[in-house]
């Protein structure tokens, strides 16, 4: 699969933290706060196994978490440049997130891209089983009438890369440390939204919806 196949698709699903973002999780710091010990890997996992009130006392300590750390981020640089294009082209975009939709709303609110995306385009973990289950881009697809052909994860950890593999589209992983720690899940890796936008503006779109 070129670079170039690849950019000219018209259906591009984001992962929102990190990937949009500027990075500023602390993810060590997350799990420590909600009581989990190193062997927690997995954040929603770790609630899932709890008992309902439990679950619920951390979920929420969670959420308070996320709008903190969205009142932190900014928009990643490139990524309003990056979405612009992708609109010129007449593409569709999408958010597939492991945070709750209303805090991907409440995030792009506060880094100035929430006008590029409508609401039901934003799937968080209460609309599909979260990343890396393929449900969310499944979801997004046959609210678009897309194939998985047509269609490019775009993600900054395994999780996007893995789901894009089990959904069956491209994947493009952005690394601004320049690590790409995971190859042979990436069909495309760049450093930055902004390289990537460059890139864009030289591949030829596929015809429009």
């Amino acid at each position: 699969m070129t670079a170039h196949h690849i950019l000219a698709r018209r259906c591009w699903i984001f992962d929102l933290d990190g990937t949009l973002t500027l990075p500023v999780h602390d993810f060590a710091a997350i799990r420590s706060a909600l009581g989990m010990t190193e062997s927690d890997a997995d954040i929603l996992q770790f609630l899932a196994s709890l008992p309902a009130a439990e679950a619920a006392a951390r979920h929420a300590r969670l959420i308070e978490i996320e709008y903190e750390l969205a009142a932190k981020t900014a928009a990643a640089p490139g990524a309003g440049r990056l979405l612009d294009q992708l609109l010129r082209r007449d593409a569709r975009v999408g958010i597939l997130t492991r945070n709750t939709r209303e805090i991907a709303l409440h995030t792009l609110g506060q880094i100035g891209l929430k006008g590029y995306f409508t609401s039901d385009a934003i799937l968080g973990r209460e609309e599909a089983a979260p990343k890396p289950h393929p449900e969310g881009i499944e979801k997004l697809l046959a609210a678009w009438g897309s194939a998985p052909d047509e269609t490019v994860m775009v993600g900054d950890y395994l999780f996007d890369l893995q789901v894009g593999r089990a959904a069956g589209t491209a994947t493009i992983h952005v690394d601004r440390s320049g690590a790409f720690r995971w190859p042979e899940l990436a069909d495309l890796a760049v450093a930055t939204l902004e390289e990537l936008a460059v890139a864009l503006a030289h591949a030829v779109p596929m015809p429009s919806l």
